[in-house]
């Protein structure tokens, strides 16, 4: 299975992705964002696979939108795309692109939809949550 991340390692959420990616024994694509920076159409077609707006991808919180002006629901989506390009932290995440779909893994569990494997269990994420459970199943 091909799967690349887009990631921020200084997001818990973007770390604990990562670490059920690799602990299930896959080899992702890691694109740090952050420092790559996003590509118009790139970004544009990561939202769509993803079935994400701008507005609905926008990082609220712990990133400039708020100093930016960009919570007014009256700004437009190209407005805070063009914001995105010039502000990566803007975009919210990890988004991760496997062969089964584009998703927006907030929380990170979500990347579980997306995967054939699961990590062996028990598997716990940062924060000391149960994710996979000793006989290897998903935990709600």
């Amino acid at each position: 299975m091909t799967i690349t991340i887009y990631h921020n390692p200084d997001c818990g959420t973007s770390r604990n992705v990562l670490a059920i990616l690799e602990t299930a024994g896959y080899a992702p694509t890691v694109v740090e964002y952050l420092k790559a920076g996003w590509q118009r159409d790139q970004l544009m077609g990561l939202l769509a696979d993803a079935g994400l707006t701008p507005r609905t991808a926008l990082r609220e919180s712990k990133s400039p939108a708020k100093e930016l002006g960009l919570l007014d629901p009256a700004i437009s989506d190209d407005t805070l795309l063009e914001a995105m390009l010039e502000h990566p932290i803007l975009v919210n995440r990890p988004i991760v692109v496997t062969d089964k779909g584009t998703k927006l893994c907030r929380p990170s569990e979500a990347v579980l939809d997306l995967i054939d494997k699961f990590p062996a269990g028990p598997f716990y994420k940062e924060d000391g949550e149960l994710l996979i459970d000793a006989e290897g199943n998903r935990v709600a």
